[in-house]
Parts: structure tokens; C-alpha cells; sequence
């Protein structure tokens, strides 16, 4: 099938000339009711003039009100500024917020925020799940929007109809569904026994492309497809350009179904290449990202990247043969601090000691909830410092370290905290107060060794095994 999707570019240079008046309509407490509970469909943006986020929307949704009039769907604005009493008894608690009302009864808009992505998501909304094609329509409803489903079967109630319409129920807001009863028209695909699962696989297969470039807008949609992911890095003003997509492109269509294939500006997304351990500015580069697991395979950088090595590299890959390449700060030279600092090459050693309670905190520099929280966790490496012996209280910098294959989770936000009870490899998650009487609450109830200092630990006591010390010290004076 070929997909396009339509939109209106004199929306965007009205917009900008100001030559035209708005095609949003501005509501207020007195007209709302009266101009949102006649409309079968509309979508309402609750704002705030100062919010970023909102004038980054603004000329996006100016574009998308024109070009959705000409479908009879209206846009609409609300000033929570303006209209703080009415905005804060709708329950507004964030901007911008969009909703999806149908006279008068909304439901939380989850579409893009750019232009053609609102067009579509409300052309979408506009639809029933599935849509009647026909042989005069049939060419009208390809081009509607980027993705499109069609199933063409003898009648309505033929088989796959149902599960057809089931999977258009479910997937409404993210592909548009037809159905055609047309006789001149032939299909070979779905089969009268496919599932709603088999269906919505298959459309997910074919909504991603065989090399297509990744950004913000397209991201989520290879993310959710739970596939690994190949990356080629350049720079897309490179006038090899399309020689580099060329070198990838055979093997991306050889493994298609099981290896996304995307190609990416190494300018912009520097900082992405270097989480990928593509660690030195040279391009064209590429990786393979396994997004279950969070394992990176980058492709030696010193070596010339050619179709057959990148095809024997996926190859490896999918064979489970091909090693990932964990980043690791270097080892530190001394662990002097109540938190033991963590990094990859020593996770094994130190988180995943059968013989200690282990509770550790992933962050990442840059966190704001980080910084906050150092304090405290300091103060609860000294908590539990005089028995450092049986109870590890660390950190680890998540950016700058991968987590081998060995453990169970990913880290996914910061800071993440979580307690390894000893004799145990399994992980407990924190989601308490970050108060350090919360923290120590937390260690005392989990922990499997014993927290006093005077209860014997192994063969002896912390007390026992500094008095040997001192012993062995003041005897080698004495030498």
C-alpha cells in the first residue's frame, strides 16, 4: 500500500503574514457551554500566554484549526490567565491542556502537538472506528492520512469484520481503518482466520518503513514496537548522504520484522550517539540498540562500514553472538565515602554481593531530584556505616554506566532507589518519602544481616575485628 497524509500550508503562511483572523475560536466561562455543547467534535487548548510549551503549540494549532474547518472540526482556545476560576473548577492543572470534546463531554486529547499530527488525530476522532470505502472513495481514502487499513471482504459480517473492527476500536487514535465490500476490488491480506492480535501486528509491521529517518515525532512508534532498534548516524547536510542510506538499506529490508532501521542527524543528536557508546564525532556511525534490555552494539568506529559487514553484524546479532558494549566510568581508586560510588564494571562485585543488603540510588548528574537527595543519602551512608560490613549503601552515575545483561531491570528515570536484601538477586522498589528517617525505616525492615553492630556478622563482630587490628598494628610497632 502506499500512505500519504494531506495538509494545509496556507494555514501556516496565513498564520505568519497575519493577513487572515484566527480559525481559533476563543472561548470564556460565559460562552463555553454555549459554543462547546452543540459541536459533535471539537478540541479545546487550556493555555497560559507566559507557558513555552504553549507558544511552541501556538502556530502549530493555528495551522491545524484552518485546515480541520475545511472538515467541519472546530479548534478552540481557553486563557486560564484570563479564566483562572473557570480553568481551576474544570480541574486545569497543567498547560498546555487539550481535550477532546463530544457536546460537551470531554475526553484527554493524546495526539502530537505539531500541525499534521492534531489534523490527523482529529480526522481520526471524526470517523467512526471503521469507515464504509468504496470503488469511488477507494483512492480518496488511501491518501487521508499517513497510515491507513483497509480490509476488503465480500460483506460486513464476513469474517475478519469483527476482529477488523475490534482492532480499529483499539487503535483509533493511531492508524485510520476502511472497510470495503466492493467486488472489484481484491486483497490478499487479512485471511478470514486472522486474530485482532495477528491484525495489529501486521499493521505495525507495515506503519514502520524499511529505512526512515528518527526524531521526536516518529520515536515512540519504534520504542512500542518492542523491536531492536539499528541506528545510522550522519550528518544530513553530508553530500554522501544518500550513498550511506544506499550502503544500509538492503540489509534493513533483509531484516524487516525483526530489526527497526533508522537513520539519524549525528549533529543534533550528538548526546544520543554517545549514550549509544559511539563515543568519538565520526561519521557515518552505527549501533544496534536491543530496547528491551537497554544493551548497546555499536560498530567499531575505526573500521570501514560497509553492507556486508553491517549485514554479518545484525546476523551476529540476531544469533545472540554479538557482545554489547557496556559503558563504564573508570574503577575508583579508593571507596573512602559512607556510599560506596558504583560503576559498570564493578556491578557484579559490589550490587550483586550474595553476602550483603545492598541499597542503591541511580541518578544522573544533571537531576535536579538528585542533587536534592545527596545530602540525605549521604546521611544514609553514615547511618549505616559502622556496618558497612553487611549493609552497602551506593550509588551509581546511570548515564555514565550500563547495567550488565545479568540484571533483571532498566533505569528509566531519576533518581531510581532500589534494596538487593542479601542472599537475594531479586530487587525491591523504593517509592517511599526520600526523608532519611523514611530511608532507614526502609533498610531496617528489608534487611536480611543483622543491624547491630554488636550481633555477631560471619565469624565476628565489627567491635572484634577492629580490636584484631589494633592488636596486629601496636605488634608490628613493636618490630
Amino acid at each position: 500500500m502506499r500512505f500519504s497524509h494531506l495538509f494545509s500550508s496556507a494555514a501556516a503562511l496565513a498564520f505568519l503574514s497575519g493577513v487572515l483572523a484566527s480559525d481559533v475560536i476563543d472561548l470564556t466561562n460565559d460562552n463555553f457551554d454555549a459554543v462547546v455543547k452543540p459541536e459533535p467534535l471539537m478540541l479545546v487548548e487550556f493555555f497560559a500566554p507566559w507557558c513555552g510549551h504553549c507558544k511552541a503549540l501556538a502556530p502549530h494549532y493555528e495551522e491545524a484549526a484552518t485546515a480541520l474547518k475545511e472538515k467541519g472540526i472546530k479548534i478552540a482556545k481557553v486563557n486560564c490567565v484570563d479564566e483562572a476560576d473557570f480553568c481551576q473548577s474544570n480541574g486545569i492543572q497543567g498547560y498546555p491542556t487539550l481535550r477532546v470534546y463530544r457536546n460537551g463531554e470531554y475526553s484527554e486529547y493524546t495526539g502530537p502537538r505539531k500541525a499534521d499530527g492534531i489534523i490527523s488525530y482529529m480526522v481520526k476522532q471524526s470517523l467512526p472506528a471503521v469507515s464504509e470505502v468504496t470503488k469511488d472513495s477507494f483512492e480518496e481514502f488511501k491518501k487521508a492520512d499517513k497510515i491507513v487499513a483497509l480490509a476488503i471482504l465480500p460483506s460486513a459480517t464476513d469474517a475478519p469484520a469483527a476482529e477488523f473492527s475490534a482492532t480499529a476500536n483499539k487503535h483509533r487514535d493511531d492508524y485510520l481503518f476502511g472497510l470495503s465490500t466492493d467486488p472489484a476490488t481484491e486483497f490478499p491480506y487479512p485471511l478470514a482466520s486472522a486474530t485482532t492480535k495477528e491484525i495489529e501486528d501486521w499493521i505495525k509491521d507495515l506503519s514502520v518503513p524499511i529505512l526512515d529517518e528518527v526524531g521526536a515525532e516518529n520515536y515512540q512508534v519504534y520504542a512500542q514496537s518492542g523491536k531492536p532498534l539499528a541506528y545510522l548516524f550522519v550528518d544530513p547536510t553530508d553530500e554522501k548522504l544518500d550513498e550511506y542510506l544506499a550502503l544500509v538499506k538492503p540489509v534493513a529490508a533483509k531484516y524487516k520484522g525483526k530489526v527497526n532501521f533508522v537513520w539519524i542527524d549525528a549533529v543534533k543528536f550528538g548526546d544520543h550517539a554517545r549514550a549509544l557508546n559511539l563515543n568519538e564525532p565520526k561519521w557515518p556511525s552505527f549501533v544496534i540498540q536491543d530496547l528491551q534490555k537497554q544493551l548497546k552494539y555499536p560498530y567499531d568506529q575505526s573500521a570501514e562500514l560497509t553492507t556486508d559487514a553491517v549485514d554479518s553484524m545484525v546476523e551476529q546479532f540476531l544469533d545472540g553472538k554479538l557482545e554489547p558494549q557496556l559503558k563504564s566510568q573508570p574503577i575508583p581508586e579508593s571507596q573512602d565515602e559512607p556510599v560506596i560510588n558504583v560503576v559498570g564494571k564493578q556491578f557484579d562485585e559490589l550490587v550483586l554481593d550474595d553476602q550483603k543488603d545492598v541499597f542503591i540510588e541511580f541518578y544522573a548528574s544533571w537531576c535536579g531530584h538528585c542533587k536534592r537527595l545527596k545530602p540525605t543519602w549521604d546521611s544514609l551512608g553514615e547511618h549505616f556505616a559502622n556496618v558497612k560490613d553487611r549493609v552497602t549503601i551506593a550509588k551509581m552515575e546511570a548515564t555514565e554506566n550500563d547495567l550488565p545483561p545479568s540484571v533483571p531491570f532498566r533505569i528509566s528515570g531519576f533518581p531510581t532507589l532500589k534494596f538487593k536484601p542479601a542472599g537475594s538477586q531479586e530487587f525491591l522498589d523504593y517509592d517511599g518519602d526520600r526523608s532519611l528517617e523514611s530511608l532507614v525505616a526502609f533498610v531496617e525492615e528489608h534487611a536480611k544481616n543483622p543491624l547491630d553492630p554488636n550481633v555477631p556478622f560471619g565469624n565476628k563482630t565489627p567491635v572484634q575485628e577492629a580490636a584484631q587490628v589494633v592488636l596486629e598494628h601496636d605488634h608490628h610497632d613493636e618490630l
